[in-house]
Protein backbone atom coordinates (compact mmCIF):
# COMPACT_ATOMS: atom_id res chain seq x y z
CA UNK A 1 0.00 0.00 0.00
CA UNK A 2 2.92 2.44 0.96
CA UNK A 3 4.41 2.01 -2.80
CA UNK A 4 0.93 2.21 -4.02
CA UNK A 5 0.69 5.59 -2.67
CA UNK A 6 4.26 6.78 -3.27
CA UNK A 7 3.76 5.59 -6.54
CA UNK A 8 0.73 8.23 -7.05
CA UNK A 9 2.50 11.15 -5.34
CA UNK A 10 5.35 10.95 -7.66
CA UNK A 11 2.86 10.95 -10.84
CA UNK A 12 1.23 13.93 -9.34
CA UNK A 13 4.58 15.77 -8.76
CA UNK A 14 5.71 14.72 -12.05
CA UNK A 15 2.55 15.71 -14.17
CA UNK A 16 2.56 18.93 -11.99
CA UNK A 17 6.06 20.09 -12.75
CA UNK A 18 4.80 19.49 -16.95
CA UNK A 19 2.46 21.61 -16.45
CA UNK A 20 4.27 24.36 -15.04
CA UNK A 21 6.77 24.68 -18.25
CA UNK A 22 3.94 24.24 -20.26
CA UNK A 23 1.73 27.01 -18.92
CA UNK A 24 5.64 29.19 -18.57
CA UNK A 25 6.17 28.28 -22.35
CA UNK A 26 2.54 29.59 -22.98
CA UNK A 27 2.81 32.49 -21.40
CA UNK A 28 6.02 33.74 -23.09
CA UNK A 29 4.53 32.93 -26.21
CA UNK A 30 1.19 35.43 -25.52
CA UNK A 31 3.84 37.81 -24.17
CA UNK A 32 5.87 37.76 -27.57
CA UNK A 33 2.21 38.20 -29.59
CA UNK A 34 1.69 41.38 -27.04
CA UNK A 35 5.07 43.14 -28.47
CA UNK A 36 3.86 42.21 -31.87
CA UNK A 37 1.07 44.12 -31.58
CA UNK A 38 2.67 46.66 -29.50
CA UNK A 39 5.21 47.09 -32.21
CA UNK A 40 2.70 47.28 -34.85
CA UNK A 41 0.66 50.34 -32.85
CA UNK A 42 4.35 52.20 -32.26
CA UNK A 43 4.55 51.80 -36.27
CA UNK A 44 1.00 53.07 -37.31
CA UNK A 45 1.16 55.76 -34.90
CA UNK A 46 5.07 57.01 -35.99
CA UNK A 47 3.04 57.48 -39.61
CA UNK A 48 0.61 59.21 -38.45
Amino acid sequence: MKKLITLIGLLALTAGLAGCNTFRGMGQDVERGGEKVQDAATSTQKKM
